[in-house]
Parts: C-alpha cells; structure tokens; sequence
C-alpha cells in the first residue's frame, strides 16, 4: 500500500468511527495567563487550542473555558477579558483561576465531560459535580512538595503527556498517555539549514549557555528565539547576556506563531540541551513539522520523541552533543516529517482524547463509578524509548 493509500485508509477509519460515535458535549479548561493560542510564547494553550479547534471540527459542542481574546472556533466563556500575562496581571494568577474554574463548574451539567489543562486546580471542584473531569498534566510533577496534593485527590482521572511524566506520580489514576500533535500545514523546509537553532525561553534547566557553547564548538551560529520571564531575568543578565557578544550567536527573542515556522526551517538542527525532566517538549515536534532534525539531552520525554541517529541526536555532555552538530547533516529531513505525520498531528492528538472521553462516559455509567473516575489504562509504549541506542558515542 503507498503512503497514499495508506493515509486514506487511516482517514476513512478516522471518519467511520467518528461517524459511530455520538456528539459529545465538552468543557475545555485553560488557564488565563495566556489567551488560546497565544499570542507570543505558550505550549499548552497552543496545545488547548488545537484540541478544541479539530473537536468541533469533528461535530462535538465545545466550550472552551480561558481568557476573553482566546480565538478559537468554539464558544468561549471569558474567565477574565484578556490574558493575564499581556495584561500584567501574572502576579495574580492563582486568584484570578477561581473565576474560571467557577464559571466551569457552575455550569457543569451542560457537559458531558469536562477536560481541565490546570494542572491540580480543578480536583476539589470536580469532587463537588456528577460531570466526569479528566486533567491533562501539561507541567512537571518531579517536584516533591506538590505530591501531597496528588495524593489528597489520588482518584482523579489524570493524562500524561509522556510516560515518563506518569514515573514521578506511580500511585496516581493515570488513565492514558496522548502526545501533543499540532497541524500538518506547518511548512517543510528540505534545508540544508544556516543555523544552529534555540527556542523557547531562557532558563537554568534550558541549558542556554550549553547551546552557545555546543554552537561556538562546532563553528556554527546559533540563533536564539525565546522569551524571559520576569523570574529568570537575573539569570539571564548574569549569566546569558555576557555570552551572547561571541561570533556567530544571536539573540532575537520571542518570536510569534507567524514567524516560528521559518525560523524552524531555515536552521541546520534544533538545540534542546535540557537539564530537566522536561514532560513533552512541544518545540521538538514543532521542529520535526519543518523537517529540521533535533540535538538534545536525553531527559524526561525526549527519548520517547527523538529516535536518535534517525531524527536527531542524543547526548549527555557537551562534548558529545558538539559532535552531533557536526554530523547532523547525516540525517534525513523529510525522516524527520514522516516521524512527525505519523506520530504528533492534531488528528493523532485529538483521536486519543476523544477515544479516552468515550472510554470515561462508559466507565463512569457504570454502578461502582465515583465521581466520573474512569478505570486504570495502561499507555502504549513508546516505540522507540529504552533502545539502547540514546547517545551519540553509544
């Protein structure tokens, strides 16, 4: 069968089951600090837009719970008129949360399900409704001091965005694993590439100062496209910004949606030389979409995304990922689109989500339900994590 083929049999199945299943009712929680989709920098509501655009495309009544200048094609209830970080209101985030998980859940029985992308905000309201919630974990959960929470509300339906996210919190109600997928227009760029590229914002567990020194290393400029939050300022104005007057390395800042796909493009490889249990990495697939080839450290999820020697490189030191940037010209960029169609659409995205809300409805229909907790789900393995072939000298 060609790939052709291949794909519209894979739509017909999509469709067919779409077709068989019946028109849910749906509440999407996001949080206010950015409007859905962003404007400049935001993973998550990237992701929460996405999810509620491709939803209602699907025929599902969608109602999508986040700031006033969110712009989706659902319906939109404002929890505060515009986004709170572009109002300067981050500050006051948590208080502000209140008014929009009340407009949620006051308004409850009008869903079927809720899906909450709030990390632990939602549990209590959830216990107090007879309409399931099911919580995306878009953020990390390695931090102790927030298990106890967890634990208090160990029944509520949880999703991780990688498996090894779900290692950090063993005894929680894991019901599934769901990749983020974004949209297939995003464009491809065959290369070669002028740049070693970093994107995202300037933090300690970003490795920014990895990525000047891997690019000074291999003898290649390097561009960096990320924000600052006001809580890594001193960080990058002692440590980053003195580094950034070597050859070859510019600092443009953040960047919008209309420019990130060329900016993707046009580079040799992504640098993600991460020191952190990073859950997803949204950025990773953002650069597999362009074709553009990952250079990475092996933490958290990144083994689950990258196969290494294939779309990108994985290495613990500098050393090694400096060696990586000199041989990532080796690899295939259209490898890294086919990886990308095939694992992190929105349509993959979305497909996952809908079949565990089905599997929640079910579950939660049946007599020894509480609260909409659905039953346990083992996630699929990755297919490529634990292959033993995860560095570069490896």
């Amino acid at each position: 069968m060609s790939e052709s083929d291949a794909r519209s049999a894979l739509s017909t199945k999509r469709n067919g089951t779409r077709a068989a299943s019946r028109r849910l009712r749906i509440a999407q929680l996001a949080h206010l600090y950015e409007s859905v989709p962003p404007k400049l920098y935001g993973g998550t509501e990237r992701v929460v837009a996405y999810l509620t655009d491709e939803l209602t495309r699907r025929g599902h009544e969608v109602c999508l719970f986040a700031s006033g200048d969110s712009s989706v094609s659902a319906q939109v209830s404002a929890g505060w008129p515009e986004s709170l970080r572009l109002a300067g209101l981050s500050p006051y985030g948590d208080s502000y949360a209140l008014l929009n998980l009340a407009a949620a859940y006051e308004r409850a029985d009008e869903f079927d399900i809720i899906h909450a992308h709030v990390d632990y905000w939602s549990f209590p309201f959830a216990r107090l409704v007879s309409t399931p919630t099911v919580s995306t974990m878009h953020g990390r959960l390695d931090l102790p001091h927030l298990h106890p929470i967890y634990r208090r509300f160990r029944e509520m339906p949880m999703v991780s965005i990688s498996n090894d996210q779900r290692s950090y919190l063993p005894f929680a109600n894991w019901v599934s694993t769901v990749y983020h997928g974004l949209p297939q227009h995003l464009k491809f760029s065959p290369g070669p590439g002028k740049y070693l590229a970093m994107l995202g914002r300037i933090a300690p567990e970003k490795r920014p100062d990895w990525a000047i020194e891997i690019a000074k290393r291999a003898g290649l400029p390097l561009k960096i496209a990320a924000k600052v939050d006001p809580a890594d300022r001193e960080y990058f104005e002692s440590k980053i910004k003195p580094m950034l007057s070597a050859p070859g390395v510019e600092f443009i800042g953040e960047i919008d949606e209309a420019r990130k796909s060329r900016f993707l493009g046009d580079a040799i490889a992504l640098l993600f030389p991460i020191d952190w249990p990073e859950p997803f990495g949204l950025v990773m697939i953002e650069a597999l979409a362009c074709g553009t080839p990952v250079i990475a450290r092996p933490c958290g999820s990144v083994p689950e995304i990258i196969r290494h020697g294939v779309t990108g490189f994985l290495g613990d030191t500098v050393e090694e990922l400096t060696t990586a940037a000199r041989r990532v010209h080796e690899l295939s960029r259209w490898a890294c689109r086919r990886e990308f169609e095939a694992r992190f659409t929105v349509e993959a995205m979305a497909d996952g989500y809908e079949a565990l809300y089905y599997d929640i409805l079910e579950g939660a229909r049946g007599p020894r339900r509480r609260n909409g907790s659905a039953r346990r789900t083992r996630a699929a393995e990755p297919p490529h994590a634990g292959n033993g072939a995860s560095r570069i000298n490896g």
